[in-house]
Parts: structure tokens; C-alpha cells; sequence
């Protein structure tokens, strides 16, 4: 079988209850280190759960779910870590410490799930795939870094730190945080292998933090690059190659706003293909956050999707019935399919 695309999606169709039938999930890094948190695993332990307990009751409604998540705390973490024992221990590339958070974010949140569905007295098979993901050697982003990772520093801070290593820094809200290359996901190199444990019942863990990017060279070889792939445009193309039929996009805010970070900013309930066009061309969603969500939910509804949306962690199950978030829909007067059932 030849490997899908964004333009050729063919959902898979609704289930029975009228939701999606399958489901890629994605949320983000900061849902296990939350902003100003210190990291202790003890506290991403608990915070896991917390993801853990939004994915089980999205397992309860949609018959096949795929979950992708972030890095960017964990990779900045990895690396201040190696840094720290220089010279003393080679540092490894971008790509080595992405391949590691995702065994570490995998190990964790494939545990925390499978406690949760044995505490509410069923069983399902979880696996964790280790994913590469193909980048365009050209990419642009490799000369403009803005994907953020690591830990929030303030202004001084990582004025200090890009002078002292050689960072790129951008704000973040009320902080500062280094930025790295964040190059466009072409095609996941294990999605055959994803497609078919989903297809046998398995809840597949995959395409953590965005994946490990590489580069094609040589004909079919490939070899990692220095970046950070943005795992929400990488869950449209795992979408795509698992002709999933649903992509929500979980965070720390409940929904996308109308005038972000301005007095009387409102939700918005519903964005059209076109308002996600005007937003994203006037660039007042933040870049490293927001801007590549809604960027992701309508590449995947152009796509043929049936449901997008975005909204909190802790409310999955309203976010994908379309009462709370924010839901991409096509054009006005065209409501999910998923809206109402739930």
C-alpha cells in the first residue's frame, strides 16, 4: 500500500454513535511539565494521569484512538542535562535527545493508561512506536528557528544564555525560552507499522513530539537532523497516513480566541476555514503555540477530515462533541457530525 497524503485522506467514516471512528489525539509537552513547574518526575507522574484519564474517556466513545503528544520541556531538559556534563560526555544531536523524550514521554503515559483502564476493569493492548519522520533538507524553518523548547527563563536569563551558548531565544507570554528549527513533516517512515496494530485494537502511542525528524538522501537511506518537528502538524500527517476521520488537539487553554492577550477577548467556538486563514495570515495567533493548531485542524478538515477541533485536556469528551473548544468546520451552516452525540 502506498503511503497517504494530505490529499489523499479518505476518512474512515463515523461509528455507530455518530463520532469519529478514528481518532488521532495530541497534547501537548507542557501538559506533564506545566509552566513554572520544576519538572520532579513525581509531579509529571501526576500529571500524566491527568492525560491518562482524558484519553481513557475518549477510548470509552471512539472505537480506535491514536495518541501523539509533545516534547519541548522534556527536549530542552535533555539537553541542559548533556550540556551539564560536558566535556566529560559527548552531547548528543536534537534528534538522539527527541528519540529519547519519546521513549521517556512513551514509557510513562503507556503505563499511566494502562493503570487507568485496569482500574475501571477492562484491558486494552498499548504500544509505544518510536517514530522517524521525513523533513525537507531545504526547509526554510532551519534558517528561522521558532519552535521553543526547555524551560521559561526571564529576559535577562536567556539574553545570558544565548550569549553563552549560542541560542536562538524568542518570548513566550511573559517569559523567554530558546527556539530551535522547526522544519515542515513530510511522511512518517513507521506508518505502515502504526496503521496496522490500530487496525488489530491496539491504542498506539506514536510520532512523539512531533517525531524524530531526518532527511532522505541516497535514495532510500535517511539520517537525523538538527530540529524539532511541531507535533501538531505532525498528528495531521499521522492522521493522513492512518486515514484517521478525527484530530483533537488538547492544551492548557480552553478553547482559540478572538483577540488573544487583549482586553475582552472571547472564545470562539466555531472557526471557518476561512476566519483560520485570516488569523493565521495576520499573525495574531502565537506562533509557537496556537498559530500551528489551527494551521493543523484545517490542513486536516481540506483534507476531508469530519472532525477538528481544539480545546482543554481536561475536557476531551465536550472538546470532540463540539460544547466546549473550538471546532475547524468547513464553512458556516456546516456543523461536525460529532456535535451533540456525545
Amino acid at each position: 500500500m502506498g503511503h497517504a497524503t494530505l490529499e489523499t485522506l479518505v476518512p474512515s467514516g463515523p461509528s455507530r454513535n455518530g463520532l469519529p471512528r478514528r481518532v488521532v489525539v495530541a497534547f501537548g509537552g507542557n501538559a506533564l511539565i506545566r509552566r513554572g513547574e520544576r519538572g520532579e518526575y513525581d509531579q509529571q507522574r501526576a500529571n500524566v494521569d491527568v492525560a491518562a484519564r482524558a484519553i481513557t474517556a475518549l477510548a470509552r466513545l471512539v472505537p480506535e484512538v491514536v495518541v501523539t503528544h509533545g516534547n519541548g520541556p522534556q527536549i530542552g531538559f535533555l539537553a541542559l542535562q548533556s550540556e551539564a556534563a560536558l566535556p566529560d560526555v559527548p552531547a548528543p544531536p536534537l534528534d538522539v535527545l527527541g528519540a529519547e523524550s519519546q521513549g521517556q514521554i512513551g514509557y510513562m503515559l503507556s503505563q499511566a493508561l494502562g493503570n487507568r483502564f485496569a482500574s475501571e476493569g477492562t484491558y486494552r493492548d498499548i504500544a509505544v512506536v518510536l517514530t522517524q519522520v521525513v523533513v525537507d533538507a531545504g526547509d526554510p524553518a532551519f534558517e528561522r528557528p521558532t519552535k521553543p523548547v526547555g524551560p521559561v527563563y526571564t529576559e535577562e536569563e536567556a539574553h545570558r544564555l544565548q550569549r553563552e551558548r549560542g541560542w536562538a531565544i524568542a518570548p513566550d507570554n511573559e517569559h523567554w525560552r530558546r527556539v530551535v528549527p522547526s522544519p515542515a513533516p513530510r511522511r512518517i517512515v513507521e506508518a505502515e507499522a502504526i496503521r496496522t496494530l490500530v487496525e488489530r485494537g491496539v491504542l498506539v502511542i506514536a510520532s512523539g513530539g512531533g517525531g524524530v525528524p531526518v532527511v532522505e538522501h541516497g535514495g532510500h537511506q535517511i539520517r537525523g537532523v538538527e530540529a524539532v518537528i511541531d507535533k501538531d502538524l505532525a498528528a495531521v500527517v499521522l492522521a493522513a497516513s492512518l486515514e484517521a476521520d478525527g484530530l483533537i488537539l488538547l492544551t492548557d487553554v480552553d478553547a482559540v480566541y478572538c483577540g488573544w492577550g487583549k482586553p475582552g477577548a472571547r472564545p470562539l467556538s466555531t472557526l471557518t476555514l476561512a476566519e483560520a486563514d485570516e488569523l493565521l495570515a495576520n499573525g495574531t495567533l502565537p506562533a509557537g503555540s496556537m498559530a500551528p493548531k489551527v494551521r493543523a485542524c484545517a490542513q486536516f478538515v481540506r483534507a476531508g477530515g469530519m472532525v477538528a477541533a481544539i480545546g482543554a485536556l481536561d475536557d476531551v469528551v465536550g472538546v470532540l462533541s463540539g460544547r466546549t473548544g473550538t471546532m475547524v468546520i468547513a464553512e458556516p451552516g456546516v456543523d461536525s457530525a460529532a456535535t451533540g452525540n456525545a
